[in-house]
């Protein structure tokens, strides 16, 4: 299995133009190709290509995996798009999706953009995890779907019932349809067949036709819908291709639970083994406790070419790797790249995934990210080389072009390109202010080059403009980056934190513990220790003050460093928007829920479970 960067990637190379105003241009010398008209161009290619190939697989209620091959897909497709084709007018408006991520749900996705409808998967955090539905009423009537598809009916059943008077669509379930009023069931897509009125549907699909809408996932507010045409996403997938040319000829082979109701996974993933003639296996895991076993089970069983995760699922996986040889060596098998988006990955990850394929395959596993967002497809830069450490986003991929602003001893970046997005649904006022006046989306972000006398060694992700804020001083506190300097300095105890402090003197942090690392160092007698026990014990306490130290010795003023911390004992929780589906912490939601937490942070004095730097440096921490 090839795993040299060198023939896995496209040379690194950077074309950077400065400007009076201070400003620089960053685009790839390689110009975008063209590729695929649609997405279903790709469908077809494989269902003529290889027909026999397994496309997609889930696990049946036996526990084996069953799916389509390249060409049954394509035939449930044109079945399908021929049902969406008879209900008329209705059948032209949006395709709403309460899914899990399933062989069922991708391939009425992959129907409806086939014949030019757009397909709308929304997080089921809205549907299943929500008291009063606001979120899912809110885009069920400003989208009026003429279709919508739910997993599981009864699963279901409540937010069906919250939004039953907002919409006039065809709903239909999976399964358990006779179970719930007015829902249809999923034989009733597979019974009909037109394949000349698909044809001619699929033929009138433009660069400019409406592929998708995604959501953004904010915390407050009505989710903003994020127009994704043909274009965007054909040209995201020639992007990939040309920085990763090995695609072209080794069909990967990926194992994923990333949400397709977000753009890493519905986007990105999805749509790059579609375009590569790889084979997709379903992960029903999550990187959270009691979920995570599901994905070790199946990786377990599938040796994955590539693998795509986020920080917070490397986290628990590298506890499994460690414990277990059989997975270790089943998993790097035949992997030939790892790849880690939506946050950044703590220094001491990258360093135990490096150690550990190490260890199993006695050379390197090259480690690479991409940077951008549902706005952009979601692929803007991408490390197509062997980095040096975490955090290095890389270059502007083909096509696409990079603006720096610098301001406030920072660089704002913004983006053109064929894979942004022409604007958000039916928010024009919206949409015009998101981009400057010379056609750059201004994505809310800055990064900084890894080394401005060599741009071609690529750029870090340096915050979200929104999260950064000013201490009473007047300095700026730079959040994402003090998160991950905070992270490897207080590892591995702390699974991920929080950063305090707007209109505060000094910044805090709100820690999220690894529990059972925690635990684990308190030894065999914290096997009955209550989790608030664990967390006050000086074996745990001791360490965390002694990062906490390393972090004010390191930093240059009061914005690098926390001066007091406080263990969370809850986790994060998704219904309130704390954690996203894949895992990123939602910073002003949690400072908004744990209030409370904020203020303790703050006392004056502080409460005892509240761990302090004392003002003299040289001194011991409470």
């Amino acid at each position: 299995m090839e795993r040299d960067p060198s023939k896995l990637f496209a040379p690194p190379a950077v074309i950077v133009e400065r400007h009076a105003d201070g400003s620089m241009r960053l685009r790839s010398p390689q110009p975008l190709k063209s590729g695929a008209r649609c997405v279903g161009d790709w469908l077809i290619e494989w269902a003529s290509h290889a027909p026999d190939r397994l496309f997609l697989a889930e696990r049946g209620p036996d526990g084996r995996w069953r799916g389509p091959t390249y060409a049954e897909a394509y035939e449930a497709v044109v079945r399908i798009g021929s049902w969406l084709l008879g209900l008329g007018p209705s059948g032209r408006r949006p395709l709403l999706m309460l899914p899990d991520n399933s062989v069922d749900a991708s391939l009425l996705t992959l129907a409806a953009m086939h014949v030019g409808i757009p397909a709308v998967p929304v997080s089921p955090a809205y549907s299943l995890m929500s008291n009063d539905f606001g979120k899912l009423k809110a885009i069920v009537r400003t989208r009026n779907p003429g279709v919508m598809y739910v997993a599981d009916a009864p699963r279901f059943a409540a937010a069906l019932a919250a939004i039953e008077d907002l919409h006039t669509a065809v709903v239909i379930a999976a399964s358990g349809h006779e179970q719930v009023r007015g829902v249809r069931p999923w034989a009733e897509l597979l019974a009909t067949r037109d394949e000349s009125a698909v044809a001619r549907a699929f033929a009138a699909i433009g660069a400019d036709t409406v592929a998708k809408l995604l959501f953004t996932s904010g915390s407050t507010g009505t989710p903003k819908g994020v127009v994704n045409t043909q274009r965007m996403l054909c040209a995201n997938q020639q992007q990939l291709l040309q920085i990763w040319p090995f695609s072209a000829y080794s069909p990967p082979v990926v194992v994923d639970w990333l949400p397709w109701s977000h753009t890493f996974g519905g986007n990105h993933n999805f749509n790059f083994v579609l375009r590569a003639g790889g084979t997709l296996y379903i992960d029903a895991g999550r990187p959270v406790a009691g979920l995570i076993e599901r994905t070790v089970a199946n990786l377990k069983e599938i040796a994955p070419t590539i693998y795509f995760n986020v920080p917070r699922g490397y986290d628990l996986l590298v506890g499994a790797l460690r414990a277990d040889a059989d997975l270790r060596q089943r998993f790097f098998s035949r992997l030939q790249l790892m790849f880690y988006a939506a946050a950044a990955l703590p220094e001491h990850l990258w360093e135990a995934l490096e150690q550990l394929a190490l260890e199993a395959t006695g050379g390197p596993i090259v480690l690479v990210s991409s940077w951008g967002s549902t706005e952009t497809a979601p692929l803007a830069t991408a490390c197509h080389f062997r980095a040096a450490r975490a955090g290095n986003i890389g270059l502007p991929v083909p096509g696409c072009e990079l603006k720096l602003v610098p301001g406030a001893d920072k660089l704002e970046v913004r983006v053109r390109g064929p894979q942004v997005m022409p604007g958000y649904w039916n928010e024009p006022m919206l949409s015009a202010q998101a981009f400057d006046e010379e056609g750059f989306y201004r994505i809310g972000d800055r990064v900084r080059f890894v080394d401005e006398r060599h741009p071609q060694g690529g750029l870090y992700f340096d915050g979200r403009i929104a999260e950064d804020f000013k201490l009473t001083t007047g300095t700026w506190v730079n959040v994402g980056g003090l998160r991950v300097k905070a992270l490897a300095a207080l590892a591995p105890l702390v699974q991920d934190l929080v950063v305090a402090g707007h209109g505060r003197d000094h910044v805090a942090f709100l820690m999220f513990p690894h529990l059972a690392n925690c635990r684990r160092l308190c030894g065999e007698s914290a096997a009955a220790a209550t989790a608030a026990q664990i967390l006050a014990s000086e074996a745990v306490t001791g360490p965390v003050r002694a990062g906490l130290e390393r972090l004010r010795r390191e930093g240059v003023g009061s914005s690098t460093h926390a001066s007091r911390a406080l263990f969370l004992e809850e986790p994060p929780s998704l219904d309130a928007g704390e954690i996203t589906d894949k895992g990123y912490i939602n910073q002003r939601a949690v400072l908004e829920r744990r209030a409370a937490a904020v203020e303790a942070l703050y006392g004056d004095p502080p409460p005892p479970e509240v761990l302090e730097l004392r003002n003299d440096p040289d001194s011991s921490n409470r």
